[in-house]
């Protein structure tokens, strides 16, 4: 099978073969651009009939070709959750979102009634059940997505990154609940997910997608080692630092990582790790701070209260990242620090400014405020227009910041492509150029790795890293674990709108059970602190290589 997108030069998809058995889990991984979302939309017969485009090859669905199905009873069989929820919301209330599908199908009403309180309770969305769609975070639009998809009950379920605006608690139970759906009720799942370490081992198969071809197919472990042996970074980082260190079993969960390590260690503790209370969390020292929170309460006209009594300081040069649940109040704080949102009580100080005060809210240039949806900022001919349309709106000349932007943020070969037309990695950057290419003090940015994948949130992590190093404040909003205790420097864990915890990455990540990454849970007891892939590698390679390749050699 073959498809290129109405006007593209290159095919999305290219000579694909590729079978799935009834009730299968099968993981698509791959680099953002590779296929994988043009592969799902072909299998949920949306390609080519709702998308144009040059076709070949043929989909079969239980032995009949797809295109021939009636489009009532393939919406029965075969459900699907876009990467995007903005574009399947459709009711204005969360209860009619969900009946919205059930209604279609014609079901009769009591059996609607049932079916949407069995996914609001599934999905813990009770406390929603009266909400406007509108009113909802990022993350809890994407619970009633999939809640308004498995009400549906179809026998296959391809889920486009359904867990990446979900805290890591709500992703796990989701991810759970499809993997026994899939087990317990034989449902056909195909997954597509950037952030591998919260499904990696649920999988069945693994799919890797490269350039619109099927690159690689087999078990997580098989994958894993092929990955590996290719410098591919597209597996958890348990598998990859097992395979770097030449381990002849490559474990792809926690749980048999950890028993691994036991035997290779023998149960030793390894010392000498970074004392928390020693890293330095915040670079203010004294120092005016860039953005300054006071006492602030906010709450929306529904009477939700999403800040209570937060405190909070940024300096220049500080890169933190903040935490919480869905629905916690991160967004809404982010809101309060650009000068989006009035604080109903307290105040923000941004150089000196009280935002509260100031007529116009943000002031121009300083701030530069990335939302969730990035398709917000997206409205030009050209990604490049894009960018030189912020800078004529504030009177500014281009002064080589488009060109130095568009190759950091690896956006050159699509300057002139329409902005519309972008993978959803590449509109993430887009729209992140144009918030930066002012060069502002103060950055902040709500879920930026959404629909990224390993490299390209490195390289997101390396230039935010740098816009710090370089003076500016640096605040985003995040579900990814492992991207906060890669790069930033200080992290912040907020809980029913207020901080809970503030402090280096080390002593807030480390003390977490839930909010720690992959890494982290592997070397918990046997080498405290580590909290990354490098830092594993260097603290307990040196103990493992010598051992390891003599346990090879005898294994073998």
């Amino acid at each position: 099978m073959t498809y290129c997108y109405p006007d593209a030069e290159k095919p999305a998809l290219n000579g694909i073969n590729l079978g799935i058995e009834e009730g299968e889990f099968v993981l698509v991984a791959g680099e953002s651009g590779s296929g994988k979302s043009s592969l799902a939309r072909v299998l949920a017969g949306l390609i080519p009939d709702f998308y144009g485009g040059r076709f070949g090859g043929r989909v079969y669905f239980q032995g009949r070709e797809m295109r021939g199905i009636d489009r009532r009873k393939l919406a029965r069989q075969v459900g699907m959750v876009f990467q995007d929820p903005e574009k399947q919301l459709v009711m204005t209330g969360v209860e009619a979102e969900i009946a919205f599908g059930l209604e279609n199908l014609g079901l009769p009403r009591k059996e609607m009634f049932r079916r949407v309180a069995e996914v609001i309770s599934f999905l813990g969305l009770a406390e929603l059940r009266q909400e406007f769609t509108a009113g909802l975070s990022g993350g809890q639009k994407q619970k009633l997505v999939l809640a308004a998809v498995l009400a549906m009950q179809p026998r296959v379920l391809i889920l486009d990154e359904p867990t990446s605006q979900l805290d890591p608690v709500a992703a796990e139970e989701f991810l759970n609940l499809v993997k026994r759906l899939n087990e317990e009720m034989g449902f056909t799942v195909v997954l597509i997910e950037q952030r591998l370490e919260r499904c990696f081992h649920l999988a069945d198969r693994v799919v890797v997608m490269e350039g619109g071809r099927v690159a690689q197919d087999g078990t997580p472990e098989q994958a894993a080692r092929w990955a590996a042996g290719m410098g591919a970074p597209l597996v958890p980082s348990v598998a990859r630092f097992f395979s770097a260190l030449g381990f002849p079993s490559v474990p792809v969960t926690v749980k048999d990582g950890r028993r691994q390590l036991r035997e290779y260690l023998s149960g030793r503790p390894v010392s000498g790790g970074p004392d928390p209370r020693k890293e330095p969390g915040s670079r203010l020292k004294g120092r005016t701070p860039l953005v300054e929170v006071k006492n602030l309460w906010f709450t929306y006209p529904n009477g939700r209260e999403a800040l209570r009594d937060v405190n909070l300081q940024v300096g220049a040069g500080e890169f933190v990242a903040i935490l919480g649940e869905n629905g916690a109040g991160k967004s809404t704080l982010l809101k309060n620090m650009a000068g989006l949102l009035r604080p109903g009580r307290g105040r923000v100080i941004l150089k000196g400014r009280d935002l509260g005060k100031c007529k116009g809210g943000c002031p121009g240039g300083q701030v530069a405020y990335l939302s969730q949806n990035p398709n917000d900022y997206l409205f030009q001919d050209t990604v490049e227009g894009e960018l030189l349309f912020t800078l004529n709106n504030f009177g500014l000349k281009d002064d080589g910041i488009v060109d130095e932007l568009l190759e950091k943020l690896q956006l050159s070969r699509r300057r002139l492509a329409n902005p519309r037309d972008l993978s959803s990695g590449e509109r993430q950057r887009a729209a992140l150029a144009s918030v930066l290419v002012t060069r502002p003090d103060l950055l902040v940015l709500d879920e930026p790795t959404r629909g990224l994948d390993y490299r390209l949130k490195a390289g997101l992590g390396g230039f935010l890293a740098g816009q710090a190093a370089a003076g500016a404040g640096v605040v985003l909003v995040t579900h990814d674990v492992e991207f906060a205790a890669e790069y930033a420097s200080r992290v912040i864990m907020m809980f029913s709108g207020r901080i809970v915890s503030d402090g280096a990455r080390h002593e807030t990540l480390g003390q977490s059970v839930f909010y720690s990454t992959q890494i982290g849970k592997l070397c918990r007891g046997f080498c405290d602190g580590i909290l990354t892939f490098d830092e594993a590698v260097e603290r307990i390679g040196p103990l493992l290589s010598g051992e390891t390749a003599v346990r090879a050699g005898a294994l073998k």
